[in-house]
């Protein structure tokens, strides 16, 4: 009888364990989440509406949680949706406020996305470089101001970060390189200053580094050619000096390349314009010179290649000619001099893309 009553104990206690180890939603997780709307005012959409009850993680707007413990993991709330409920009432999302520290106390997020909501403003919570499970934090299109937090690189897990579109200040911290499996980095369209951290090539596993429409200096670092697996990287409309590392011609998956609007000089690395791999380069509004090198191939395929407002002289190159494919092509305002070249693909490119340099001549500008 003892034996019967200890298994029937040992079972009610096993499966309380069971059923309170999967109970949806902790309710210290609840009160971080409400303490997550109460600091921000969404008075259009109604999405936090549905925020009520007990539940979190089953009819909550964007919320997301784990089926086997419960616990919070998703945090998914974009301005900019196809969801029915902005498809219905046809607008874009809107939203002031703050974002909550009390975010931090969900240690199990994944993601965190709040983005495009236009207006919600403050500092990023230093303390979510706390959450080291975080794999995706997208902040992007709010007017979140301060800087990024320190100790960013802290986040060990993190594979997206995205705070483009916001009024963020004062340096890229260095701890930013210790994000070992950082993908996607999108700072784009900020007020960030100061000089991209001369170590950014040991985020080896970067695909695209968005940096444009910032002010930062210095020039573009040399390691960033040891980054085998980028394929973007935009740092126009900057306050970029010096050359471009030769090392970047050599990147055999580098396709796009915006180095435009920042004050760069020297010579353009011919190993930039053979390289067969790249489609989108613009080098305009900078302070490049020297001749082009005469160095394209049948295997060049440009989609873009604006070389516009430099200081490039000389003729231009004939070997152009034997490019596969050349969309968009613009050499104007420069001090190129000489003869156009005849045939594919200056056949269909019109006379503003030459305008304004020494002495061109030839269709589609004046007869020499």
């Amino acid at each position: 009888m003892a034996s019967s009553t200890f298994s029937f104990f040992f079972l009610t206690l096993l499966l309380l364990a069971v059923i309170t180890a999967v109970t949806p939603c902790p309710p210290s997780e609840r009160a971080a989440l409400f303490a997550f709307k109460a600091a921000l005012t969404e008075p259009y959409l109604g999405i936090f509406n549905t925020w009520n009850g007990t539940d979190c993680c089953g009819t909550w707007y964007g919320i997301a949680c784990d089926p086997t413990t419960g616990h919070v993991t998703d945090i998914n709330l974009r301005g900019e949706s196809q969801d029915p409920m902005f498809q219905k009432l046809g607008r874009s999302g809107y939203m002031t406020g703050k974002i909550s520290p009390e975010i931090c106390t969900l240690s199990n997020l994944t993601s965190l996305v709040v983005a495009d909501w236009k207006a919600i403003s403050g500092d990023i919570p230093a303390c979510v470089t706390s959450l080291s499970s975080l794999r995706l934090l997208d902040l992007a299109g709010n007017r979140l101001t301060g800087q990024i937090p320190t100790d960013i690189g802290n986040i060990w897990s993190l594979s997206v970060l995205s705070l483009a579109d916001n009024e963020i200040s004062g340096e890229i911290p260095t701890s930013i390189v210790n994000l070992a499996r950082l993908m996607h980095l999108d700072l784009s369209n900020n007020h960030l200053s100061g000089e991209i951290p001369y170590d950014f090539g040991k985020l080896r596993m970067l695909s695209r580094a968005l940096l444009s429409g910032n002010q930062l200096t210095g020039s573009v670092p040399k390691s960033v050619s040891k980054m085998n697996r980028l394929a973007d990287l935009d740092v126009s409309l900057n306050r970029l000096t010096g050359f471009i590392p030769v090392e970047l011609g050599k990147m055999k998956v580098l396709s796009t390349l915006k180095l435009d609007g920042n004050s760069m000089t020297g010579p353009v690395p011919p190993t930039l314009l053979s390289n067969t791999g790249m489609g989108i380069l613009n080098l305009s509004r900078n302070g490049f010179s020297g001749i082009i090198p005469d160095v394209f191939v049948a295997d060049s395929y440009f989609m873009v290649l604006d070389l516009s407002f430099n200081n490039f002289s000389g003729r231009i190159p004939g070997s152009l000619s034997a490019s596969k494919f050349m969309g968009h092509l613009d050499l104007s305002n420069n001090h190129l001099c000489g003869t156009i070249p005849i045939g594919s693909p200056f056949d269909h490119i019109d006379a503003a893309s030459f305008s304004n340099n020494d002495c061109l001549c030839g269709n589609p500008l004046k007869t020499c």
